[in-house]
């Protein structure tokens, strides 16, 4: 496995890195592409993120609604499932 070092860098209010082209056509990411990061097991994982066709009837617009409910009350949806 290929591995890169890259320094954290101040963006604004934020950080951020840069990752070189060979990478990312590695893993099939151009620039604009979503992407999704998590902590898992205490490192950083970075996927590129997947396209989601919505069934008919159903707009985007209510899913990221949706959405925003869940992240919202997620600590009481967590405890339902441990009933």
């Amino acid at each position: 496995m290929e591995q890169f070092e890259r320094k954290v860098t101040k963006i604004g209010n934020s950080f951020g890195i840069t990752l070189p082209n060979e990478l990312l056509k590695q893993v099939g990411l151009a620039q604009g592409d979503d992407v999704q990061v998590e902590v898992k097991d205490g490192k950083i994982v970075l996927r590129k993120k997947e396209q989601v066709s919505l069934p008919d009837g159903v707009d985007a617009e209510f899913m990221d609604i949706l959405n925003d409910v869940i992240k919202e009350h997620d600590k009481a949806f967590k405890g339902l499932v441990n009933r």
